[in-house]
C-alpha cells in the first residue's frame, strides 16, 4: 500500500509492535502563535482594470449618423463646423484616388462631379465627412446616388458609403424617397453583407423600414443572415413572412439562413421540421449546410435521439454526408460526453472515405474532455500532428479551458506555452480562458501580463474578455467589484450584449447578491434580449447557492412552460439546489428522471449526482450513480474518487475505500490533500493509528503539505486507542510546524479522557484551552457531561457543570441550564 502511495519514497516498514502506555497529564510543548501566514494573493482590481483599459480597443464600429433627422440646431452646427478654423474638404481638394483610375473603365460611369465628390470623400476623415455632406448638399442632388455609393465600394471605402447612404436616408429618404430607390438599398445590403457588418446592418435596418423597398431574395437574404447573427431571430421570422406575402419565392439559401435562425432561437423542432416539408415540396436538395444546420439545433437543444433520427433518415434517402454534417453529429455527442458514439462516428467518415478536418478533431478533442477524460482529449493534438492536420487556436482553448476547469492549472499553462512554441497563435477565447482560470486564483500579475501579450499579438480584449472579468471578480461581498467592472466596461465602448447578461445574473448571485441578480434579469428583458436556457441556468445558479430548491423548482417549469428544455447544466443546478438544503427526496426525483430514460445520463449530471449525494451523506444514492458513470465508459475524476473515498471510510466499507486507492494509483491520478487525509480518517476508523501517522509522515516528506485536518485525524486515531501520549507528541509536532490547534482538536483530546475516565485530565485540557485562547464551546463541555454520565457519576457531572462558571467565566447561562437538564434526564432514565 505504502509503495503506491508514495512510489518515490522506500516502503516503509512494518510498525513494530509497541507498548501500551500509561496516559500522561496534558503538557504539550505548545508553541506561541507564529506570525500568521501571508494571506492569499487579493484581487487587484485596480492595477487589473487600468491595464484593461488601456489595452481595450472600441469595438469596431463605424462612426456612423445617429439616424435622427436634421434640425434647426444640427444645421447650425454644421454651419458652425464649416466656418471653425479646421481645414474643411472641398470640392477642389488635391485628388486621391489616382487620375488615370477615374478616367479608366473602373469609374467610367460616374459623372466629372461624381469623380471631384469622390476623390473628396475619400480625403475626408470619417468625423468630418457628415458636415462635408451638408456643404455640399446641393452638389449631392445632382450627381447620381447610386453611381457615387459605388464608386466608393470599388475604392475600397463601404464605411464612408455606409456614412453617405446614412446621410442620404435622413435628407431624401425618410419622407421624399428621392435617392433611396430599391437599387441603392439593395447596394447597401449587398456592402455591409460581404463585409459581414452583421450587427450595423441589424440595426441600420431596424430603423430604415427595409420592407417598403422592394429588394431581390438575394437582398432580403442578407438581411435575414445578419439578425441571424445578432441574436434578432423574431425580427428575421417577421421579414421572412413579410417576403412570403411579397410572393418572393425563398432559395436554398434563404432557407438554410432560417434553419439557423429557429435552430438558435431554439423551442422550435416543430417550425424546422415544416420548413425541410417546404423545401421537399419545392424541389430543394439539402446540401451540408441544411444538414449541419438541422443536427446543430438538435444538440443545442440536447434531443438526441431526434438527431440521430434525421441523420439516419438522411443516409436512408440516399444522401451522402460530408465532412460538416459528419462534424455537426460529433459536436451533438460531444456536448452530452458521449465519446462511444462520437468514436463511431469517427469511424463511420474513415470507412466512407470522408477526410476529418480539423473541426472533426476538435469536436473530438471536446467529446473527451467533457466525459472526464483529458489526457486523451490532450493526445487528440498528437493524433492531428501525425495525420497531417495541424491543431489550432480551438484545439488548444478547448483542452487548456478544460485542465484550467479541473485544477491543472500548472499542466493548461504548459499547453498554452506549448501552442505558441509551435507557432499557433492564441485566439482571444484563448487568452480569455487563460484569464479565467488566472483570475479564480487571484493572479493579477499574471493575468495583467496576458492583457499585455493579447495586445502586443494584436488580439485585443472584447466583450467577451470583460464578460470574463466580471465573473472571476466575483466573490462573496464584492458585489461593489463587479459594478466597478461593468462601469469600466461601459466606459470602454463595450455595451452588454445577452451573454454580458447572463454572467452579470451569475456573478452577483456568487457575490450574495440576489436582488442584484433579479434586477439584471430585468435590465436584461427591458434592454429587448429575450431569456434563453443560458438566462434561466443563471437564475438557476443564482437559486443554487441559497439552497432555494422551490423557487429552482419554479424556474424548470417556466422554462418547459415556455417551450425551452432544460440541459444539463439545469439539472446540475437543481439538484445542487436540493442537496444544499439537505432535500433527497428531491435529488432522488432526478435521480429517476435520468436512469427511466427521460433525461440523458451525461458524465457531468452523473458526477453531480455523486457529489449531491455525497453533501447529504446519501450512500446509496453515491454508489447507483457511480455505477452508471461505469456503465457509459466515463471516467471518474479525483474529485468524485475522494467523495466515494471518504463516503466509504465514513461507513467503515474498508474494502470498497481501498478500491477507490487502487484505481487512483491505477489511472494515473495524482492524490491531493483531501485524498491522503481521507486515507489517514480510513485507517483511523480501521483502528490502525500507526499507519495514519506513517501517511501523515510520507506527506510531509514527499507529498503536499499536512493542514489541521491531517493532524487532527492522526491524533483522533491515537486518543481512540488511549495512547494519549502520542497524540500530545503529534499536537506538538503540529504546533512546531506552526499550524495552531482548532476546538476540533480539544474536543478530540477530552473524548479520549473521558473514555478513558480520566476526568481531571480532561478538565486539565479545557483550562489549557481557555488559557491559550481557544473557548469551549457546549459541545466541548457536554463531552464530559456524557463521560460522566456514560460511568454512572451523575452527582460528578451536576457539580462539574455547577462549577463551568468558575473555569470559563464567558459561557453563557443558557447553555448550562441545558447541560443540567441533559444531567437529569439520563439520571431519569437510569431511575
Amino acid at each position: 500500500m505504502e509503495g503506491t502511495l508514495f512510489p518515490n519514497r522506500p516502503v516503509l516498514p512494518a510498525p513494530a509492535t509497541r507498548p501500551i502506555q500509561q496516559p500522561s497529564k496534558f503538557k504539550p510543548n505548545f508553541l506561541p502563535p507564529q506570525s500568521p501566514p501571508p494571506p492569499p494573493p487579493s484581487f487587484q482590481l485596480d492595477s487589473l482594470l487600468q491595464h484593461l483599459q488601456h489595452l481595450s480597443s472600441v469595438p469596431i464600429t463605424t462612426p456612423t449618423l445617429t439616424l435622427v433627422p436634421p434640425s434647426k440646431d444640427n444645421t447650425t452646427h454644421f454651419n458652425n463646423s464649416l466656418h471653425s478654423k479646421q481645414k474643411q474638404p472641398s470640392l477642389a481638394s488635391d485628388p486621391v484616388v489616382e487620375q488615370d483610375q477615374l478616367d479608366g473603365a473602373k469609374f467610367g460611369f460616374l459623372s466629372d462631379k461624381g469623380k471631384l465628390l469622390l476623390n473628396s470623400i475619400v480625403g475626408s476623415p470619417l468625423h468630418e465627412l457628415n458636415g462635408f455632406f451638408n456643404s455640399v448638399e446641393f452638389e449631392l442632388l445632382e450627381v447620381d446616388f447610386l453611381s457615387l455609393l459605388k464608386a466608393l465600394d470599388l475604392s475600397g471605402n463601404w464605411e464612408r458609403a455606409l456614412l453617405l447612404f446614412e446621410w442620404g436616408w435622413l435628407h431624401f429618404g425618410s419622407e421624399q424617397n428621392l435617392r433611396l430607390d430599391n437599387q441603392v438599398v439593395e447596394l447597401m445590403v449587398r456592402i455591409l453583407g460581404r463585409e459581414s457588418q452583421h450587427s450595423i446592418a441589424s440595426k441600420l435596418f431596424d430603423l430604415i423600414p427595409v420592407e417598403q423597398y422592394s429588394l431581390d431574395v438575394r437582398a432580403y437574404t442578407t438581411v435575414l443572415h445578419a439578425y441571424a447573427r445578432t441574436g434578432k431571430y423574431k425580427r428575421a421570422i417577421e421579414l421572412f413572412e413579410k417576403m412570403n406575402e411579397f410572393g418572393l419565392d425563398p432559395t436554398l439559401v434563404t432557407y438554410n439562413v432560417m434553419l439557423d435562425v429557429y435552430g438558435k432561437m431554439g423551442r422550435s423542432w416543430s417550425r424546422i421540421l415544416e420548413l425541410l416539408d417546404e423545401m421537399r415540396s419545392k424541389g430543394l436538395e439539402f446540401d451540408e449546410f441544411t444538414c449541419s444546420t438541422v443536427i446543430s439545433a438538435c444538440g443545442r437543444e440536447g434531443m438526441l435521439d431526434e438527431a440521430r433520427k434525421f441523420f439516419a433518415e438522411l443516409k436512408l434517402n440516399g444522401y451522402k454526408p460530408g465532412t460538416v454534417t459528419y462534424n455537426a453529429m460529433l459536436q451533438v455527442f460531444g456536448k452530452a460526453g458521449i465519446y462511444t458514439e462520437a468514436l463511431s462516428i469517427l469511424k463511420e467518415m474513415e470507412d466512407n472515405n470522408c477526410p476529418p478536418d480539423s473541426v472533426t478533431y476538435n469536436e473530438l478533442a471536446a467529446t473527451y474532455v467533457r466525459a472526464g477524460f483529458l489526457d486523451q482529449g490532450k493526445a487528440v493534438i498528437d493524433t492531428m500532428t501525425s495525420k497531417g492536420v495541424m491543431p489550432n487556436a480551438i484545439t488548444y482553448t478547448t483542452v487548456i479551458d478544460a485542465h484550467g476547469k479541473a485544477g491543472r492549472e500548472d499542466e493548461a499553462l504548459r499547453l498554452f506555452s506549448q501552442m505558441k512554441d509551435l507557432g499557433c497563435a492564441p485566439n482571444v477565447y484563448t487568452y480569455n480562458s487563460v484569464l479565467a482560470m488566472l483570475g479564480k486564483k487571484s493572479r493579477t500579475e499574471d493575468l495583467i501580463n496576458v492583457l499585455s501579450e493579447m495586445k502586443l499579438n494584436g488580439c485585443a480584449p472584447n466583450r467577451a474578455t470583460w464578460n470574463t472579468m466580471l465573473a472571476v471578480c466575483s466573490e462573496e461581498g464584492k458585489h461593489n467589484h463587479v459594478n466597478r467592472v461593468l462601469r469600466e466596461m461601459k466606459n470602454s465602448g463595450f455595451e452588454p450584449d445577452k451573454d454580458t447578461f447572463n454572467t452579470l445574473i451569475s456573478a452577483y448571485a456568487r457575490c450574495g447578491s440576489e436582488v442584484d441578480s433579479a434586477k439584471m434579469y430585468g435590465e436584461m428583458i427591458k434592454a429587448g434580449f429575450t431569456p434563453c436556457v443560458t438566462t434561466y441556468n443563471s437564475l438557476l445558479n443564482a437559486l443554487a447557492r441559497l439552497g432555494n430548491w422551490k423557487a429552482a423548482e419554479s424556474v424548470i417549469m417556466d422554462m418547459r412552460g415556455k417551450g425551452f428544455k432544460p440541459n444539463e447544466t439545469s439539472y446540475s443546478l437543481l439538484l445542487h439546489c436540493y442537496s444544499k438544503a439537505g432535500n433527497v427526496k428531491g435529488i432522488e426525483a432526478i435521480e429517476k428522471e435520468i436512469y427511466d430514460g427521460h433525461v440523458f445520463p451525461s458524465w457531468i449530471l452523473l458526477r453531480t449526482l455523486i457529489l449531491s449525494n455525497h453533501k447529504c451523506r446519501h450512500l446509496r444514492g453515491m454508489e447507483r450513480a457511480f455505477d452508471q458513470l461505469h456503465k457509459y465508459g466515463y471516467k471518474p475524476d479525483l474529485v468524485v474518487i475522494n467523495s466515494m473515498l471518504s463516503m466509504f471510510s465514513r461507513n467503515k466499507m474498508f474494502s470498497k475505500a481501498h478500491e477507490m486507492m487502487h484505481f487512483i494509483h491505477e489511472n494515473g491520478l495524482q492524490p491531493n490533500l483531501f485524498t491522503y487525509n481521507c486515507l489517514m480518517d480510513l485507517y483511523v476508523r480501521e483502528g490502525e493509528c500507526w499507519k495514519a501517522e506513517e501517511i501523515l509522515k510520507g506527506i510531509q516528506n514527499s507529498g503536499p503539505e499536512p493542514d489541521v485536518v491531517s493532524y487532527n485525524t492522526v491524533i483522533k486515531g491515537f486518543c481512540r486507542k488511549g495512547l494519549m501520549q502520542e497524540a500530545i507528541r503529534v499536537l506538538s509536532e503540529m504546533t512546531t510546524k506552526g499550524i495552531q490547534p482548532t476546538i476540533v482538536s480539544y474536543n478530540t483530546f477530552l473524548s479520549g479522557y473521558v473514555a478513558m475516565e480520566l476526568f481531571d485530565e480532561a478538565i486539565e485540557v479545557i483550562r489549557f484551552m481557555i488559557e491559550h485562547n481557544c473557548r469551549p464551546n457546549e459541545l466541548t463541555y457536554k463531552i464530559v457531561v456524557d463521560g460522566y454520565c456514560k460511568a454512572g457519576k451523575h452527582e460528578q457531572a451536576m457539580d462539574f457543570v455547577s462549577k463551568i462558571k468558575e473555569i470559563d467565566i464567558s459561557f453563557d447561562d443558557r447553555s448550562v441550564k441545558r447541560l443540567g437538564s441533559c444531567i437529569r434526564e439520563r439520571m431519569g432514565s437510569v431511575l
